[in-house]
């Protein structure tokens, strides 16, 4: 049995999943573990499959013929996974570029912390600035953010969810809500727990459900600032903006429904409603049909 699975969905992003599988390779095997890498290609066109299995033949390869979106394409390696699974497996983004050491450090923060399910890495952008890696789970406040101009002090501070940098900059892992998707090793036993991701979160949302999930169940997150990972950031999703704005908004209210109560969810509605309003203001017809199918979703949000 393998100490790692490590599944990357990828979509359209051939030279950036070439460097994220060069990368892994070498710390693997710097890190002297074994470890299945599986690739789930969500129907790219452009040649994903064919270069993976010529230039990384050691991947296990599963070409969808359809674009599962993220949770049901890291689904569809999980199942597989699970029928005979490793302690851990890490969700990678294809546009990530492991640094030397992260493997051992969020296995050993696994190791160390037994009722920790879920570990995220310190994220970098490609000048190597700090991205931020991990967030509180999402209520009222964090909408007013995204739609309402508010002292620039303020956005990058917890009162939006966000962790201090100061966390980031020390060497100790510190507890959080849930980190971004784009780097999360998972206990196995969580995921036997609480199961696999909700694909109804066709893109985004996905991993803070999952990890809400988790806590309910009586799992911890943790942030190894150790652990360096490279992101760049929106590489697919910048390939549809307005379906992904879409994608995001009605699975935020997939988020509220299940995981806020009926005052929050009620004030919740209120405050996307009145800001996805004033994104149509002038916007382009796509945009503007985008905007109304958001709120039919949140009409439901009750």
């Amino acid at each position: 049995m393998p100490d790692l699975a490590v599944v990357i969905v990828s979509w359209n992003v051939r030279e950036l999943l070439a460097a994220c599988l060069r990368a892994l390779s070498t710390e693997i095997e710097r890190a002297g573990i074994e470890a299945q890498v599986w690739v789930v290609d969500n129907a790219s066109g452009d040649g994903t499959p064919e270069m993976v299995t010529a230039e990384y033949p050691w991947v296990r390869l599963v070409a969808s013929s359809e674009n599962l979106g993220f949770a049901g394409g890291n689904n569809l390696a999980l199942q597989r996974i699970m029928e005979d699974p490793p302690p851990y497996i890490w969700l990678l983004n294809p546009d990530t570029e492991v640094l030397p050491g992260a493997t051992t450090e969020l296995i050993s923060a696994l190791q160390i912390h037994p009722r920790v399910g879920v570990v995220g890495a310190k994220l970098l952008y490609g000048d190597r600035s700090l991205q931020h890696s991990a967030f509180q789970f999402p209520g009222l406040a964090q909408l007013v953010f995204e739609f309402y101009p508010l002292p620039a002090r303020f956005y990058d501070t917890p009162l939006n969810g966000r962790y201090s940098h100061s966390l980031y900059e020390g060497k100790r892992a510190f507890q959080i809500d849930h980190p971004l998707g784009a780097s999360m090793m998972v206990r196995t036993e969580a995921i036997t727990q609480v199961g696999l991701m909700d694909e109804e979160y066709h893109m985004y949302c996905e991993e803070i459900d999952w990890c809400w999930r988790m806590r309910r169940a009586g799992w911890h997150a943790l942030c190894v600032p150790t652990a360096e990972v490279i992101h760049h950031a929106g590489q697919s999703t910048a390939q549809v903006r307005i379906p992904s704005f879409e994608n995001l908004w009605v699975s935020r209210a997939r988020l509220y429904t299940h995981h806020h109560g009926p005052i929050k969810r009620g004030l919740a509605r209120m405050l996307v409603r009145a800001g996805i309003r004033r994104r149509m203001r002038g916007g382009s017809p796509e945009m503007v049909s985008a905007c109304e199918r958001i709120l039919q979703a949140w009409e439901k949000v009750t």
